[in-house]
This record gives C-alpha cells, sequence and structure tokens, in this order.
C-alpha cells in the first residue's frame, strides 16, 4: 500500500493510537472525515492489557467489516471455552467453575449479532489498525508526541514532537480527541481533573512462558483460572499461543518489586507446579475508580481512559473506550459533514459520563472481592474439614462472583436518560440489572436484536446515518420520514419488516435507530421535521409536540 502523504492540517486530530482512538479513527473513515491518528509508542510486546472483547464492542466490529477477522485472529480458536475456573492453585482442589463466561460461546443468540471474544487486545488492535490503514482520509502517524494546544473560533493549533527525528511539527486541526490515556496530556491542556479514588489496589500482570503447563493440571480448558490460597492468591491464564500465559497475584504488599525469578519463584509456589518459568514482561498498575470532571473544552474532547478508569473485573475498560470513540466518531462526522447540529457535540459528555458512572460502580463492586478475599483457613486441607471449607468457599464464589462473567445487562442494557438528542415517553431508568437482560426498545437503549436469517442480522439492514424501522403499513409517515431527512440533509434509510414478532418487541409502529444502533424516538405517526431537527442536534424542539404520538406507544419490556 502506497503511503498517505503527510498533512499540515485535518478535521479531525486524534492522539492516541489504542483501541479507543482506533474505534474514533473508523467511524470518521467511514465517513470520509480527513482525520490524522497520532501514537507517541508503536504498541507492540507482551503485556496484556485486555482481553476480553464484549458483544457490544463486536457488534461495532460488524458494522464495520472486521468482527471475522478478529475470530481469525482468536490464538485458540473462538471455539475455545470461555469457562472461569476457580481453584485453590492449579495443582490443586476445584472449587467452582463459570461456563461461556462472558458470552463467548460463538452460538447464534438472539439478544446480540456477535458473541464475545477473549483475545489479548494487542490482536484487536492489529486488527483495527489494518482496517485503519485502508482508509484513504486516515493517516497514522507513529513516534509523534503531542505537546500543547491552542484553539480559537475556527479550529486547534496543535504543536508535537516527532521523536523519529527530534523536531517540533505543528498541525491545525478542526478539532482534537485526547485519547492518550491514563496519564492524558490532552485532558492537562483543558484543564480537566479526575476525581474519585485513586489506588484501589497495586497489581503486576506478569506474562510468561510455561511449556507443559496447560498438561500439567486437571482443571480442563479455560480463560481465567482464580487461584485462592495463603501463599499467593492470584489469576492466571493461557495468553496466546507458545504456551504463553498472564499472571496476576493479588497481594502483593506495598512497595514489593518482582524481578524475574522472584516472578517465576511466585507463579511455581502460586500453582502448585514446578516447571521452568521464562518472563516475558512485568507491568505494574493501580486499579483506581477515577472519572474526570469535563469531558471536553469547546473543539477539545477526550475519550477512554483520559476520562474514565475503573478496576478491569468486568473486562469493561476497553470495551467502554472503544464506545466512546464509537460516539464521538458518529457526532463529529456529522457536524464536519455539515448535517449535524452543536447539540451532537453536547449530547457527547452527557451520554457517555452516565454510562461511565455506572460502569465504574459495577467494576469497584467486582474489584471489592479478590481471590485473597475468598481465602479461609483449611481449605487446602485433606479431609472432612477440608472438604466443608472448600464447599463453604463454592457458595460464597457464585454468591459474589457470578455477576462479573455474566453482565449483559451491563454491556447491552444500559439506557441514554438524559440525552438532548433523544425524544423520549417518559423518564427511563439508566440500566437493567446486571445479570438480566431484556430487550426494549424504549429510547435511549440499544435497539433490540433479532436473526433474520441463518446469517443476517437486523443490525446489518441498518445504515451508516439513520435508519426508520417500520413495521406493517406506514406508507404515508415513511414519506413524510424521507421528505423531512431529505430537506435537512439527514442520511435516512428505511427498514420496512413484516415481523410482528419485533413489532412486539418494539412496542411500536416505527422506530428511529441512530448511527450507534441506540433507539432516538418511536412511534405510531411520524411527528413531522421537528424531530430531524431533535436527533441531528439543530434544536432543544418543544417536547410537547411530541407529547401526542408518544401517547400510544406502550412497552414491550419494562424500562
Amino acid at each position: 500500500m502506497a503511503q498517505k502523504p503527510a498533512q499540515s492540517s485535518t478535521s479531525v486530530l486524534i492522539v492516541g493510537a489504542g483501541p479507543t482512538g482506533l474505534a474514533l479513527a473508523i467511524e470518521l473513515g467511514l465517513r470520509n472525515i480527513p482525520t490524522i491518528l497520532l501514537e507517541r509508542n508503536d504498541r507492540v510486546g507482551y503485556a496484556p492489557r485486555a482481553k476480553t472483547t464484549h458483544t457490544r464492542t463486536r457488534e461495532h466490529l460488524r458494522r464495520w467489516g472486521i468482527a471475522d477477522k478478529l475470530a481469525e485472529a482468536s490464538p485458540f480458536g473462538v471455539d475455545y471455552p470461555s469457562d472461569v475456573v476457580f481453584t485453590t492453585r492449579l495443582g490443586g482442589h476445584a472449587l467452582a467453575r463459570f461456563p461461556n463466561a462472558f458470552h463467548c460461546a460463538p452460538d447464534q443468540n438472539d439478544a446480540y449479532s456477535e458473541h464475545a471474544q477473549w483475545i489479548p487486545q494487542y490482536k484487536l488492535e492489529d486488527v483495527m489498525r489494518q482496517h485503519v490503514e485502508t482508509l484513504p482520509t486516515v493517516e497514522i502517524r507513529f513516534s509523534q508526541e503531542f505537546v500543547t494546544a491552542h484553539q480559537d473560533a475556527d479550529g486547534v493549533t496543535v504543536g508535537l514532537r516527532d521523536l523519529a527525528i527530534g523536531s517540533d511539527v505543528e498541525l491545525r486541526a478542526r478539532y482534537v480527541v485526547g485519547a492518550d490515556g491514563a496519564r492524558s496530556k490532552v485532558r492537562d491542556i483543558i484543564g480537566a481533573t479526575l476525581e474519585g479514588r485513586y489506588g484501589l489496589s497495586r497489581n503486576y500482570n506478569i506474562v510468561f512462558r510455561a511449556r507443559g503447563l496447560a498438561q500439567a493440571h486437571s482443571h480442563g480448558r479455560a480463560i481465567m483460572y482464580w487461584q485462592i490460597n495463603n501463599d499467593a492468591p492470584s489469576l492466571i491464564g493461557p495468553m496466546d499461543t507458545d504456551d504463553r500465559w498472564f499472571f496476576m497475584p493479588t497481594a502483593l504488599p506495598d512497595g514489593v518489586t518482582l524481578s524475574d525469578s522472584e516472578a517465576a519463584d511466585l507463579i511455581r509456589r502460586s500453582t502448585g507446579i514446578d516447571l521452568p518459568c521464562e518472563i516475558l514482561s512485568r507491568d505494574e498498575w493501580v486499579a483506581s475508580q477515577l472519572i474526570a470532571d469535563k469531558y471536553r473544552d469547546s473543539r477539545i474532547f477526550l475519550a477512554g481512559d483520559a476520562c474514565h478508569l475503573h478496576p478491569p473485573f468486568g473486562g469493561y475498560g476497553m470495551n467502554m473506550g472503544i464506545a466512546d470513540g464509537v460516539d464521538l466518531g458518529w457526532k463529529l462526522a456529522a457536524v464536519i459533514s455539515g448535517w449535524g447540529g452543536d447539540g451532537l457535540l453536547d449530547s457527547y459528555e452527557v451520554e457517555r459520563r452516565e454510562v461511565h458512572a455506572q460502569v465504574i460502580a459495577e467494576a469497584t463492586s467486582n474489584h471489592a472481592v479478590l481471590a485473597n478475599q475468598l481465602w479461609r483457613p483449611g481449605l487446602e486441607d485433606a479431609g472432612a474439614d477440608g472438604a466443608l471449607a472448600r464447599e463453604a468457599t463454592q457458595k460464597a464464589i457464585r454468591q459474589a462472583k457470578a455477576r462479573e462473567f455474566h453482565s449483559l445487562g451491563v454491556v447491552l442494557g444500559y439506557c441514554y436518560t438524559s440525552s438532548p438528542i433523544i425524544s423520549y415517553e417518559r423518564i427511563p431508568s439508566s440500566a437493567s440489572e446486571p445479570m438480566d437482560f431484556a430487550p426494549s426498545a424504549a429510547p435511549g437503549r440499544r435497539a433490540p436484536h433479532a436473526w433474520l436469517n441463518e446469517r443476517t442480522s437486523l443490525f446489518d439492514l441498518f445504515g451508516p446515518g439513520y435508519t426508520l424501522l417500520a413495521f406493517g403499513d406506514s406508507e404515508k409517515s415513511l414519506d413524510a420520514a424521507q421528505s423531512d431527512a431529505h430537506a435537512a440533509g439527514v442520511p435516512l434509510r428505511v427498514v420496512q419488516l413484516e415481523r410482528p414478532d419485533l413489532a412486539r418487541i418494539y412496542a411500536a409502529s416505527m422506530a428511529l435507530i441512530r448511527p450507534d444502533m441506540h433507539v432516538a424516538w418511536r412511534g405510531e405517526h411520524w411527528p413531522g421535521p421537528q424531530l430531524i431537527d431533535l436527533v441531528a442536534g439543530k434544536t432543544a424542539a418543544a417536547e410537547s409536540a411530541l407529547r401526542d404520538d408518544r401517547a400510544g406507544v406502550r412497552e414491550a419490556h419494562p424500562i
């Protein structure tokens, strides 16, 4: 592929080429928005970072046309069981098993268009980056360090340091997005601060190679083993081919720093299996519960870890960052393309901050019970006393940890409850229960999914702009909707289906679906051009203009 010429100006400048920045670049690139994606590092190495790609994230990958490529990149194949096993040690007693954690089984499920996938983050980044490189309006620049930014009424002037040649570079952009992680320099530039609790725990991610470890224990295949003992409580699991594993001790004293030999010894003690361990990487990190006090200053935005941080238990962090990139991406593209109003950009923080707060609370709750909290005396004893201790621990594990591994209510059931670009019927609740997901087409929620045949998802019919989903005979309303959208320059695809089962779930004759698959409105009759103005962020249209149509809407499922 020919190298794209370097540009000195662009519509959107993204700082950080991790999953958040890549998702944002894809959304912009698919809509032909000139974009420059900057990255200080080369983003290679063994550090595992995230390992769970949720169903919602893979639904976006399906939209982008690369879900199958991610499946092909799976180190053990997508059929590998995503079980989570609790043991005293890999070489010790079994305690509990959670099958199909995170819903990774590649079976067709009406709840979603794509199953989740256990895969190291660096492989996901590779797939996303390769896709970005096919987008003609997106340029990726490595070895570029963000230094400063100054904005005016027309755009942002950004100062960079080209680390490859050691010189300063200046770029001009209409908008800048800081997707530059927990130590975000962009966050500092706009004067945002992280609020909450820093230092919930201090942790190590260790990646190592141990030949034959998978065959040296009797607990079967799984993606993660929680080792509950008083010697070295920890999490351990296979990470990649060539016998590469990850290991995370959960009770290291403050101030302890592990050498390679000490890390290898700790792994052997924790597993109870004496095998040679080659340490490939050691990555110290701190679990925190933090959220930025603002996500935006005029033309500069924050996304991903730059504006929210939480413990990794439940696998939400990377996935939430990708969702940030999706949300901000289509809205920036709409404004730059001319059909979106300022209300779209105003809605970004309103929508995402609410979801971030909910997920941070859930992840922090999961973090409250780790392997060291589940240990009790006698757990590894032989005989009746040991069996009783293990039985009691099993009950405690199931009570405390089940929602961490089966949380579709969090992943798919969240709702934007106060967005200025959604036409609400009534005040909705914020989310489903973590373990219970019931599809609902209430405005603000992700559109309910269905399979139309063996290969075609309902979501496959949705367009890159808005989609008006119609059930039954609504020709007059559909003509009016298309006319209003055309007059406003808003992209609208109409999808008509004869599916009484879906009509019951959507509980309306029509539903207006956003580019991110969230419901913006539903009703029996098209209410007029004021709805287009509302969802395009052009006006805070009077709610009374839509109220009459809402009165006929009934819920198929509780909000």
